[in-house]
């Protein structure tokens, strides 16, 4: 069996821990790893490396944390943008037959909670049972409570142990609605996760969707594994149909089956679904960070920097970032996406990165910031280089904090220690370098008329980004980088996918 994990999303009712840059699937949110990394350790042993399928953006992220694990996927799938689970799931199941199987794989969100593996890995044993007989199986969660941000199923005959035909899937309800649900012992939240032969998906997707299928196999031809990675070409895949693989798929075949899961499952959707999930203390408070409370009671406060003190409060939901505060009542911290999308509308970027901004080489962080002026704090890992570049719009001043920093500008490549400068000029071309093998730290001063970083002309770069900078102009300066690309898609033959009339 090959784990397919699905790790494109944004997490938005997360905000403002989760955002676009770095969205809550490479958060620890629950534990020291992420949830990508712990989605990845909670496999039984025995199967296959997995394929990761995840947003072109994200692909150094991926790359690191798979690496810190000590894992080396079969491929990772890099889309130019989301087109929701169906087509995500089709180009994995395509990237297995590529390579000549016919393997059973196993579709899992990159972002779930799950407390209980030994029921996990038997859940997991008798949905790839009932997916070598030839069914599509989905994970049904118990319900515990009249939950109305899940969506449901109802399950019908039972096939074996643990396992049930899926007589409906219903949308999500409203709160007597769920209460109903709850009551009846025949419905279970639909958790997302999947198990199905590699071969079947496709075939049963050309049958009743045969316009995402067709789109789905024009985009994989046209891409090129390179690296380790797929880069699947904009051009084909826009052309997707955006839906997931309940509405594609599952709704509409015949042989959709659910397989209990009892094992303290949870989607980490929100953030009183991190309350439910972590321990809480004597006054039902979870405490993160550096908060004192008195008084207080059924709160969850999060502080990464800085003390936060709550007063005689009590069902509030407190969120401390370097630059953004989240206060929420519980009962309205599911619309937390109503205050990103009043981000996006205003032309604001704190939806979309933090303050310090991760890059394959290392991070950086705005620390000030004004109409001609910039100061970054600049951290470089052992090893790593920025791309060879040049600017337009600014000069910069380079001040080593920490470390040694190999300089190139223009024809001159020098070395800088602790408490030495430099300047590079406007149009000078320019790279840095951590030639050590401690982490580099420097305060980057610019100046000039634009500072946005969209100003970015690469030259090289050792990461494979694009040569220049095609990141739009952003409302502001410093808050976005240039994606990272991968080289010209080139067709590659599919082996031949028997399937059945498609109209």
């Amino acid at each position: 069996m090959i784990p397919v994990i699905l790790s494109g999303g944004n997490g938005s009712r997360l905000w403002p821990l989760s955002r676009q840059g770095y969205p809550k699937q490479f958060l620890p949110l629950v534990g020291e790893q992420s949830m990508f990394q712990q989605t990845i350790g909670r496999l039984p042993d025995g199967l296959s490396p997995p394929v990761v399928v995840t947003n072109e953006a994200h692909r150094f992220l991926v790359q690191e944390q798979l690496q810190s694990i000590g894992c080396t996927p079969l491929q990772i799938i890099l889309e130019p943008f989301g087109r929701n689970t169906a087509p995500a799931v089709a180009m994995a199941a395509l990237e297995v037959l590529s390579s000549g199987r016919d393997d059973i794989i196993a579709v899992l969100p990159a972002d779930h909670y799950i407390a209980d593996l030994p029921a996990y890995h038997r859940a997991l044993r008798v949905a790839q049972e009932r997916a070598e007989r030839g069914d599509l199986v989905l994970f049904g969660i118990t319900p515990t409570a009249p939950e109305t941000g899940y969506g449901y199923i109802r399950t019908g005959e039972a096939v074996g142990t643990q396992a049930s035909v899926v007589s409906e899937f219903v949308e999500k309800p409203d709160l007597q609605t769920a209460m109903q649900y709850l009551a009846s012992g025949e419905y279970f939240w639909n958790s997302g996760m999947f198990v199905f032969s590699a071969r079947r998906y496709i075939e049963e997707l050309a049958v009743h969707y045969p316009e995402m299928f067709e789109s789905c196999e024009l985009a994989f031809e046209a891409s090129e594994s390179v690296g380790g990675c797929r880069l699947l070409p904009a051009e084909q895949f826009r052309h997707c149909p955006d839906e997931s693989i309940d509405y594609a798929l599952m709704e509409k075949t015949e042989t959709a089956t659910a397989v209990t899961l009892n094992a303290g499952w949870s989607d980490l959707g929100s953030w009183s679904s991190l309350w439910d999930t972590e321990t809480r203390d004597a006054d039902d408070n979870v405490l993160l960070g550096d908060v004192v409370s008195h008084e207080s009671t059924a709160c969850y406060v999060r502080s990464d920097h800085r003390l936060v003190a709550m007063v005689g409060v009590q069902d509030l939901f407190i969120v401390d970032t370097k630059d953004a505060v989240l206060v929420a009542h519980r009962d309205s911290v599911q619309d937390v996406k109503t205050i990103v999308n009043q981000l996006k509308a205003a032309n604001r970027s704190e939806h979309i990165v933090h303050r310090e901004v991760f890059r394959p080489w290392g991070s950086y962080q705005t620390t000030d910031l004004g109409s001609r002026f910039q100061v970054k704090n600049i951290k470089v890992k052992p090893g790593a280089s920025l791309s060879l570049q040049k600017h337009h719009h600014r000069a910069e001043h380079w001040i080593v904090v920490s470390g040694t920093a190999e300089v190139t500008r223009g024809s001159d490549v020098f070395l800088l220690g602790e408490n030495e400068s430099t300047y590079i000029p406007v149009g000078e071309v320019h790279r840095l370098t951590n030639p050590g093998i401690i982490p580099l730290e420097i305060i980057e001063v610019q100046s000039g008329s634009y500072l946005g970083e969209d100003d970015i002309v690469r030259l090289d770069d050792i990461y494979g980004r694009a040569p220049q900078s095609s990141t739009p102009l952003t409302e502001r300066p410093g808050s976005l980088a240039a994606k990272p690309a991968v080289a010209p898609a080139k067709p590659k033959p599919l082996p031949a996918v028997a399937v059945a009339a498609q109209g």
